[in-house]
C-alpha cells in the first residue's frame, strides 16, 4: 500500500505539471499564431572540440592548484608558445607544412528515429563540409540508430557514401546502437569504434500490421480495395489477405534482404555475411570477433586522441525555429522528462520491494 500512496503522490505531481506546461504553450501558440511565420532557413554551427577539451582544463587547473604553481603553469605555456610559435615561423619559411595545412576532422552527429528524419540535417552538413575537406581530412559520424525504414536508411547511407566517393577517410563511432537501418550507414565507414555494451548488427528485415478483416466481418463492414496492376497492394489492414498476397509480400522482403547482404558485403568484405546476416545482434567484443567493427573503444576516447593530432570539428546544421516550436519542443522535453522519471520512480520501487 505504501508502494501505491508513493506512485500515486508522484503521479499527481506529474500530470499536474504536465497540464500546466500544455497550457502555457498552447496560450504561447496561439499568441504566435498571430505573428508573421519566421524563415525556415536554419546556419550551420561550428565547434573547436581541441578549445573545448582545453577549456575543461584549464577550469580543472585553477581549481586544483594553488596560486603559485598556476604563475609557473602560466610561464611555462608561454615558453612552449614561443618556442612553437617560432618552429611554425621557421617551417613556413622553409615551405613545410604550416599550421593551417594541419589535418582537420569533422564531427558529425546522427541520432536516427524510425524514419531517419536527421538525414535532412546531415545531408547539408556533408555537403558544407565537401567544400573544405581534403583527402588527408577526416570525418567523424557519432551514431546513434536502431533502424528504420528501408528507403530513409538507404539514402542516410548515401550521403556517408559522398563522403568516401572523394577519397576522405569516413569513421563511425557508436556509443549505444548501430543496429539495422544504422549498420547500413556504420558499414560504410572505413573505421567502425563500437563501445564496449554497444548493440551492433540486426542485418534482417522486419515488417508487421495488423488485420482487422474478421473485426470488420463480425459487424458487417464491407471492405472495398481497388488497384490497377497485380502487385499494387499485397497484404492490407482491412481486406482479406490471400496466400498469394503473402507470398509476395514475403518474397518482397526477402529481395530487400538480399540486396542488404550485398550492400554489407560490399563495403565489409571481411565479415562472413551468410554468418551475420541473421536478424541477430552483438555486443562491442562479439561485433569485433564478427569483424562488424574494427575497434572497441568509445567516442569520447577517440575524439580526445584525435585532437592530440588534428584540429577537431564539431558540424552541425540547425533550423531556426520560431517562438511557438521552441516551446513547443520545450513541452515535449518536459514531457518526455516527467514521464522518464514516473518509469524510473517504479522501477526503483520495485526493486526496493524485491
Amino acid at each position: 500500500m505504501e508502494f501505491i500512496a508513493d506512485y500515486g503522490s508522484f503521479l499527481l505531481k506529474t500530470v499536474t505539471l504536465v497540464v500546466a506546461i500544455l497550457i502555457v504553450v498552447g496560450g504561447v501558440i496561439a499568441l504566435g499564431s498571430r505573428q508573421k511565420k519566421g524563415s525556415s532557413e536554419g546556419e550551420l554551427k561550428i565547434l573547436n572540440l581541441n578549445e573545448q577539451l582545453d577549456d575543461y582544463k584549464d577550469q580543472l587547473e585553477s581549481e586544483l592548484n594553488s596560486e603559485a604553481a598556476l604563475k609557473q603553469l602560466a610561464k611555462e605555456r608561454k615558453k612552449e608558445e614561443k618556442a612553437k610559435q617560432k618552429a611554425e615561423k621557421k617551417a613556413a619559411s622553409a615551405g613545410a607544412e604550416s599550421k593551417q595545412d594541419k589535418k582537420r576532422v569533422y564531427v558529425l552527429d546522427f541520432d536516427g528515429d524510425i524514419k531517419a528524419s536527421d538525414v535532412d540535417l546531415m545531408r547539408r552538413e556533408i555537403t558544407a563540409i565537401l567544400t573544405m575537406a581534403s583527402k588527408e581530412d577526416e570525418v567523424v559520424v557519432r551514431l546513434e540508430s536502431g533502424g528504420g525504414m528501408v528507403h530513409s536508411y538507404g539514402l542516410a547511407a548515401s550521403q556517408l557514401k559522398r563522403i568516401r566517393d572523394r577519397g576522405i577517410q569516413l569513421t563511425v563511432c557508436i556509443d549505444k546502437v548501430a543496429a539495422s537501418g544504422g549498420y547500413m550507414m556504420a558499414c560504410l565507414a572505413d573505421r567502425v569504434v563500437a563501445a564496449p555494451f554497444a548493440i551492433v548488427g540486426s542485418i534482417g528485415v522486419v515488417a508487421q500490421l495488423p488485420n482487422f478483416n474478421k473485426l470488420l466481418k463480425k459487424n458487417d463492414v464491407d471492405f472495398e480495395l481497388f488497384t490497377a496492376g497485380e502487385y499494387k497492394r499485397t497484404v492490407t489492414m482491412f481486406g482479406e489477405n490471400t496466400d498469394k498476397a503473402k507470398e509476395k509480400f514475403q518474397a518482397d522482403l526477402n529481395e530487400t534482404h538480399v540486396l542488404f547482404k550485398e550492400h554489407v558485403k560490399q563495403f565489409r568484405p571481411r565479415v562472413d555475411i551468410d554468418a551475420v546476416a541473421t536478424g541477430d545482434i552483438w555486443y562491442g567484443q562479439q561485433a569485433l570477433d564478427q569483424k562488424l567493427i574494427d575497434e572497441v573503444g568509445t567516442s569520447d576516447d577517440y575524439l580526445v586522441n584525435a585532437c592530440e593530432r588534428a584540429d577537431v570539428y564539431s558540424v552541425s546544421y540547425e533550423y531556426r525555429r520560431s517562438l511557438q516550436e521552441r516551446m513547443g519542443f520545450a513541452a515535449q522535453s518536459a514531457f518526455e522528462g516527467a514521464l522518464t522519471r514516473v518509469l524510473t520512480a517504479v522501477q526503483n520501487q520495485m526493486q526496493s520491494k524485491g
